[in-house]
């Protein structure tokens, strides 16, 4: 991939990105770190070529299957969410989706696995992230109710599907003091922050959002 496909021109150039980190600013993204990254993702090269004129507005598009790819300002918000107790060291994410929630993640965090249940989207991610050199990043196509658990257990979970409760195997699969951080809800959703205190979790409710929902199986 040459230098201009990176940087992006136009619609897609640094300029571009950095009026979209305003708006993340603007509409109350504190972390300088998530910013910084969401600065530096090419979020034109996750989406199709047709929308990459639109990569940078703070919306979510289209990826095929019946998915999008996230709201910029959802990203950044889930992501400070979560690392905002400290580094994170074992991250698993539920919903690879165009893999762009993953791409910014991984440079936060030490190890990143990611599962995603729709084989078109999880074979076009491993070869786009792969392509983009995010070497701490494990890809696995699999139901996300399971969580990953032979990696675990992890500092932090975060999903982008919402269930209606939240799955018991995700909960087992955070350490002590882990953090989870997903929608719930079914019409109505919001975004929920829960923390493992040993055999107790407390929950929080952040914000209204809209996800699509979350689906046992897998579909090829």
């Amino acid at each position: 991939m040459n230098e201009q496909q990176l940087t992006g021109i136009g619609m897609t150039s640094q300029r571009t990105r950095n009026r979209l980190v305003q708006r993340l600013r603007d509409a109350g993204i504190q972390s300088e770190a998530v910013l910084s990254v969401i600065a530096t993702t090419p979020r034109h090269l996750f989406v199709d070529e047709a929308l990459a004129h639109r990569a940078y507005e703070d919306t979510a598009l289209p990826i095929g299957n019946n998915q999008t790819i996230s709201q910029p300002y959802t990203v950044a918000r889930m992501t400070e969410v979560l690392l905002a107790a400290g580094p994170l060291n074992r991250v698993l994410e539920i919903g690879t989706g165009s893999g762009y929630q993953t791409a910014v993640l991984s440079p936060l965090v030490k190890q990143l696995y990611s599962v995603e249940r729709i084989e078109p989207l999880h074979l076009r991610a491993v070869e786009r992230l792969q392509r983009l050199g995010y070497d701490n990043v494990r890809l696995s196509m699999s139901d996300g109710t399971w969580g990953w658990p032979e990696h675990g257990p992890y500092d932090g979970i975060l999903a982008a599907a919402a269930p209606e409760e939240v799955p018991e195997s995700l909960l087992e699969q955070l350490v002590d003091g882990g953090r989870l951080v997903l929608p719930v809800g079914g019409a109505e959703q919001k975004l929920v922050l829960i923390t493992r205190h040993g055999d107790h979790f407390s929950r929080k409710s952040l914000e209204p959002v809209r996800f699509v929902p979350f689906l046992p199986g897998v579909q090829r």
